[in-house]
């Protein structure tokens, strides 16, 4: 056996054993203390403390105190476990009890049910909707605000910036796709943008010779830069003659999801493009993005290899790009459902292999936290800790769902990017535009697509909740909400400017339970906006804009216009004429004597309320 062969055994044997001392967060550890729940309208909210290591809590219910207690599904169609406490299970029908338990969430899944269970019993809706109140304090010095909503993005593959045929509806797919991530770019502040595809086939080719082409990569990639924004550069898929299995592929455009015939051909790969990548465009202009190697590999359908084949993928990938320059950041699994985090740590830390972020994906539901994983990787290797990017996330992992096209999804983004603010770097939506052809291409306008615009770049109230969240002005200062559901279903999030001469005030009300898709009266709130800390006896400019199903809704103004399947000619104009925000006609509200100032809103859920008060 040669020495190299000795070698490679060598790996395969030690790739699946675990280390003495495993991660934090990929063990099983003991349910949460502190249960307790509390009966509110259309409603249960659960609270409970949290446990040191975990990434998130699984909540079971039963209809009896005996059990049989399962998980709560909220219908996000993916992870069911959430970050942290409170819990609003809005599943119930008022008047009927349930009992209720908590699991801690590690890479192993569900820990133990222990402990006693706690009772809950919803109320019936009054004749008015339930009451809660929004706390913001404007004398508090203003922190920054992280800007994980816009750091990336997601859209599908690049060469639809170069695509010259008739595409949905008519459209011209090149420019709208360019004008979609100018949209994102400037209405969002998004400064980076991750799509599949970097080693399809009109990127880079094979020549007869052996070297690689990457000229169409070159004419993609130009067209790309030129809307200044950078690439997330995904390393994936697998050249046709390179692949083990090139008939392997998924999609419509047939991405090949093979292992490769030769580790070394994939190294050199990795290496060449990233050697390319600094001669066309600049060593200093490249270090700043980052590299992330390959998509989903614990899906079938996206690997046919083992994940311990991933491994090697992965470490044979970020090896080479870092050898052409170590400043470039690198990292995986690009995992979906928050699989394999754990595991690729533990290999990077048995091998000293280099990783300088984890990225996984996520729908229907915020984000884990993948704090305790990272953190134990830098305690353990004494390496910096690598970053937490959520490359894709969403409302909903399935294609040509009509939630992706409805204002539910619109506070459901506000929730997920206000928990990920403490715990992730960035929380990328997917996707940009409506132009995406995974499962095949938009068949009409309103046809449940992943993106915040429609084809035609039309504003979907989703985006809309994330050009309210880039809207507020200043540094954070503290928002509390108490009441009926808070911080459960109304939730808010505050900002002041530094002179004091503007407070923002971002309040909404939403349920991770998709089977209100179309709202629920009884999750509907009267909100009391109170800032206290304002300049006593000035008048304030106040003013409303909403999210609702009845306004800064396209999706309803098209139900309205009773259109087909595309729009015509007078019919988009109607459209672009609504695509706008809706705001309320300005108030004048002078501030009390000791600052503080009261403006109280209506909040259906689903909906969104965004206050600008402004000094006179």
């Amino acid at each position: 056996m040669t020495e190299k062969n000795a070698a490679r055994l060598d790996w395969e044997q030690r790739i699946g054993l675990p280390s003495d001392q495993p991660l934090a967060g990929t063990s099983d550890l003991p349910a949460p203390n502190g249960l307790r729940s509390e009966d509110g309208t259309g409603h249960v909210l659960l609270d409970w403390q949290p446990v040191e290591g975990a990434l998130g809590y699984l909540v079971h219910r039963a209809d009896t105190v005996d059990g049989p207690y399962e998980p709560l599904d909220h219908r996000g169609g993916d992870v069911l476990a959430v970050p942290e406490p409170p819990y609003a299970d809005s599943l119930v029908e008022p008047g009927q009890g349930y009992w209720y338990k908590v699991a801690s969430w590690t890479d192993h899944g569900a820990g133990p049910l222990d402990g006693e269970p706690v009772r809950g019993c919803p109320k019936a809706p009054g004749s008015q909707p339930a009451a809660v109140s929004v706390s913001v304090d404007a004398s508090a010095t203003p922190v920054q605000l992280p800007p994980v909503w816009n750091r990336m993005i997601g859209a599908e593959h690049f060469s639809m910036l170069i695509w010259d045929e008739p595409g949905p509806g008519g459209a011209d797919v090149a420019k709208e796709y360019a004008d979609a991530l100018g949209i994102v770019r400037d209405e969002l502040g998004v400064r980076t943008v991750r799509a599949h595809g970097t080693f399809l086939p009109e990127c880079v080719s094979v020549r007869e010779d052996g070297s690689f082409d990457f000229s169409g990569m070159d004419e993609v990639y130009d067209r790309f830069l030129a809307t200044g924004l950078k690439p997330v550069v995904e390393l994936s898929f697998m050249p046709a003659e390179l692949a083990l299995d090139p008939e392997y592929t998924i999609f419509e455009y047939k991405g090949i999801a093979s292992v490769p015939r030769s580790w070394e051909r994939w190294g050199e790969l990795c290496r060449e493009v990233t050697v390319h990548l600094r001669e066309r465009y600049g060593a200093d202009e490249v270090a700043t993005w980052e590299f992330e190697v390959w998509n989903e590999a614990n899906l079938e359908v996206f690997w046919n290899g083992t994940q311990a084949q991933y491994h090697l993928l992965y470490e044979t990938a970020a090896r080479a790009v870092k050898s052409v320059d170590p400043r470039i950041r690198v990292g995986g699994p690009g995992s979906a459902a928050a699989k394999w985090v754990g595991p690729l740590l533990e290999h990077c830390r048995e091998n000293d292999v280099p990783i300088d972020f984890v990225s996984t994906h996520t729908y229907g539901n915020a984000p884990l936290d993948f704090r305790p994983e990272t953190r134990s990787f830098a305690e353990a290797t004494g390496k910096p800790e690598p970053e937490i990017l959520w490359t894709e996330w969403g409302v909903t992992p399935t294609h040509f769902h009509r939630v992706s096209d409805s204002v539910f999804s619109a506070p459901f983004v506000l929730r997920g990017m206000k928990s990920a603010l403490k715990s992730t770097d960035a929380l990328a939506y997917w996707v940009a535009t409506d132009h995406f052809e995974e499962l095949g291409r938009p068949p009409k306008l309103f046809h449940g697509g992943f993106g915040l615009l429609t084809v035609g770049n039309l504003r979907k109230p989703r985006f809309w909740a994330l050009y309210l969240l880039s809207q507020l002005s200043g540094g954070r200062i503290p928002a509390a909400v108490s009441g009926d559901g808070a911080e459960a279903l109304v939730e808010s999030l505050a900002t002041r400017a530094e002179d004091g001469s503007t407070v923002d005030v971002l309040c909404w009300n939403g349920t991770l339970d998709q089977t209100k898709l179309d709202g629920a009266a009884s999750l509907g709130r009267n909100a009391t906006v109170e800032v206290k800390g304002l300049t006593a006896d000035a008048g304030y400019t106040v003013s409303v804009r909403r999210v609702d199903e009845t306004h800064s809704n396209i999706k309803a103004v098209w139900d309205g216009m009773n259109g087909g399947d595309w729009p015509d000619a007078q019919q988009w104009a109607q459209l672009r004429e609504a695509d706008e925000i809706f705001a309320d006609e300005p108030t004048t509200v002078t501030a009390g004597s000791d600052g503080t100032l009261s403006v109280s809103v209506d909040l259906p859920m689903p909906g969104i309320r965004a206050l600008r008060l402004t000094r006179v």
